[in-house]
């Protein structure tokens, strides 16, 4: 640390320390005099008519942390912002509507964004000069944060008609990119199955046949896009579709991107490979990959999808979940100051550890470790031979090597735990937290472990108590024992698709009480009443920003949009509520066509519309009263792990309260109790498709043969 920087505890705190954000707090000892987004930060702004300095940023963000320690730890750095600005700093996670608004901002000046996102604004909130990351100094072309403040510091005084020639151009151009899809796309195109078959052949033509994946470098796992070309196989049964997912998912497992020893996932990779991620690891890529896994594992039933899915789910459950047991955002990419420290190995420590040479060197092989390394001299461990290519190597059987090398894993897994780790960002996301409770489900459903629904169900309970009011609305953050933030669509659209997950397994009428309040809440406060295309990102009684966003694009994460019509039209399947059908299908019109010509960033979209073109099958699995029962279980595992993507499922366990159901939900009229009392006592299971339903199935063979695809599944 040089002379300009100064030790945190010889700072005075700035307005920061009072917030419960951790990448708040990471800068609360900074010499620059940061605020919170607030009302004492804007009005500040006014009274002094002094410019914004708005700072947008993630507490696992790499180069959020380079920026703060090349200039906002730096004293003289610090002295220009704090004459010259009022300094604001922004957690996107939890202001994710400010990220929104600004990052089009972004978009709209230099094609693309990031983080941290550096804006300069005028008192009333209108940008006039933006970009990502600044070096301290000008290098390899990019202008040096001290000047660029100087600069505009002199500007905003001395120049304010270029200011405001400035935001004026923004405005009129931000006015036009309020929603992700352009105003004047054509609309009334019909979500039908053309739609599919283009988007499916597009985005394969854009699939990266060498390595998987998408693109070239950084690459980026892209769950929901592989979501939807497994559905678009099953709908076409043509191969090529489902072979470009398994191909993908077996390289990004094989590679760095993939922590071998503990489990999970890094966000992306810097190269095209997979091998060399960026460390940090989010909730949500997890919660989608362990999605993708499951599925993967019920078209192909290949083993190691489960394998992968445990050790994901584990590193989940002992890393990243509360005692409450709501699960925490995301972990660092840094320990001690360096990126991927906590991660990397030299082929030095690792024989070390194992004291065993012919073990060292057979895991040292089939990881791809070597003296020189593949990272700043050291070893990102990633799969590059197969077990069967080491069998013969070392003359053992493949079970042998198996065993070998998870115990090298686990001595060295053991050995990495007394390093230190990254920091981790313990603050709880309502959305987030709701796709890791969807991907619990699906686990379970896969798996029948049912430590994995007892998760889910326990996280539930957690936002139904500390996050939920009775009237419907969420709150957005979790942190320090308190709720904090108004909840935006995503929060809503991901926790109502993961009631409606849990209610499928475990059919509790709260569930689907909370489903339908959550649900119509989120329709009179989101919906866009004058064009009837969708959800607005924000309520309509959410603080008045410069615009108010309406977001359709999927990218890291779903779109709220593209979960919230399929919610819509799974819970129209159980309540027979017309309003939500239109509603859903107002979003296919509006932006099929779009998705069309563009598929790789309306993935999610295209499963919601691909549900919609298939038609729903329900399926009604009801357990008898018979001591001894395994005919319920035996079909909830043949349902569990088929593969079929436009199902709903219902499965009423005999201590269910049948009278509750039925008049809750017209979905349950007439499968419940039958007319015949006798009947009552055997388990029995509905297959029902176009309004029409099976008579009721008493053994495991007449539903394995209904749910055979040249019976059911076909077009």
């Amino acid at each position: 640390m040089d002379g300009n920087h100064i030790e945190k505890n010889k700072r005075k705190a700035n307005m920061l320390i009072n917030e419960t954000s951790p990448y708040l707090l990471q800068h609360a000892y900074n010499p620059v005099n940061w605020y919170p987004w607030g009302k004492d930060a804007l009005e500040k702004a006014k009274s002094e008519d002094k410019p914004i300095f708005l700072s947008i940023g993630y507490s696992s963000c790499h180069w959020c942390h380079v920026m703060a320690h090349e200039s906002f730890e730096d004293e003289e750095i610090a002295r220009i912002m704090n004459e010259n600005f009022v300094n604001i700093k922004v957690d996107r996670e939890e202001r994710a509507d400010l990220d929104d608004v600004y990052q089009r901002v972004c978009q709209l000046a230099a094609g693309n964004g990031g983080w941290p996102l550096s804006v300069f604004l005028t008192p009333d909130q209108k940008p006039f000069y933006i970009g990502t990351y600044f070096p301290k100094n000008s290098k390899y072309g990019m202008p040096g944060f001290m000047s660029i403040l100087r600069q505009l510091a002199d500007t905003y005084v001395n120049n304010r008609r270029e200011v405001l020639s400035a935001t004026s151009e923004f405005m009129h151009a931000l006015s036009g990119a309020a929603e992700d899809i352009s105003t004047n796309r054509p609309l009334g195109a019909e979500p039908e199955r053309s739609i599919l078959d283009e988007a499916a052949v597009s985005l394969l033509h854009f699939g990266d046949s060498t390595y998987g994946g998408f693109g070239q470098a950084p690459k980026f796992p892209n769950p929901s896009n592989l979501l939807f070309l497994l559905r678009y196989y099953e709908l076409s049964k043509i191969s090529k579709f489902k072979d470009f997912v398994v191909f993908t998912a077996d390289k990004m497992i094989s590679g760095g991107i993939h922590d071998h020893l503990g489990g999970g996932f890094a966000r992306y990779s810097t190269d095209q490979k997979w091998l060399i991620p960026h460390f940090e690891k989010m909730l949500y890529d997890n919660a989608l990959l362990i999605q993708l896994f499951s599925e993967i594992y019920q078209v192909t039933r290949d083993e190691k999808y489960i394998e992968v899915l445990h050790k994901s789910i584990k590193y989940v459950l002992r890393e990243m979940t509360s005692k409450d047991g709501c699960f925490y955002s995301a972990e660092d990419a840094d320990s001690e100051g360096e990126e991927g420290k906590y991660y990397l190995w030299t082929k030095r420590e690792i024989l070390d550890i194992l004291n065993n040479e012919t073990e060292a060197d057979l895991f040292c092989l089939y990881y791809g470790v070597t003296e020189g390394g593949n990272f700043e001299g050291k070893n990102i461990l990633n799969s590059q031979n197969n077990q069967a290519f080491l069998s013969q190597k070392f003359d053992k059987p493949v079970q042998v090597i198996k065993s070998i090398l998870r115990s090298s894993e686990a001595r060295l897994f053991e050995a990495r735990l007394h390093r230190v780790r990254p920091g981790k960002d313990d603050k709880a996301i309502t959305s987030w937290n709701s796709l890791m409770m969807s991907a619990l489900v699906k686990a379970y459903r896969v798996t029948s472990e049912e430590t994995y629904l007892n998760a889910a169900v326990k996280a539930t309970d957690f936002i139904e108590a500390r996050m939920s009011s009775p009237d419907g609305r969420l709150r957005r953050i979790f942190k320090n024992d308190q709720p904090k933030l108004n909840g935006y669509l995503d929060d809503y659209a991901f926790y109502v698709n993961s009631l409606i997950d849990l209610f499928e397994v475990l059919p509790i009428p709260r569930y689907m009480d909370s489903a339908l309040r959550h649900t119509d809440f989120v329709i009179d406060h989101f919906w866009d009443k004058s064009k009837n295309d969708g959800f607005f990102f924000t309520s309509d009684d959410h603080e008045e920003l410069i615009i108010r966003t309406k977001n359709y694009y999927d990218l890291a994460i779903p779109s709220g949009n593209s979960v919230a019509a399929m919610n819509l039209m799974r819970l129209y399947h159980f309540s027979q509520r017309d309003d939500y059908l239109k509603k859903s299908e107002d979003i296919f019109r509006s932006v099929s066509s779009i998705a069309r010509d563009n598929p790789f960033g309306f993935g999610h979209f295209l499963i919601s519309l691909y549900m919609y073109v298939k038609k729903p099958i329900e399926f009604t699995v009801v357990q008898g009263r018979e001591p001894n029962e395994d005919t319920f279980y035996n079909m909830l595992m043949l349902l569990n792990k088929a593969y079929i993507p436009n199902g709903i499922f219902a499965y009423v366990r005999s201590k269910t309260d049948f009278n509750q159901l039925e008049q809750q939900l017209p979905f349950f009229k007439g499968k419940l109790e039958l007319i015949s009392p006798q009947l009552n006592h055997s388990t029995r299971a509905y297959v029902c498709k176009n309004f029409v339903c099976s008579p009721p199935m008493y053994t495991f063979r007449e539903l394995e043969n209904q749910i055979d695809p040249n019976n059911l599944l076909g077009d």
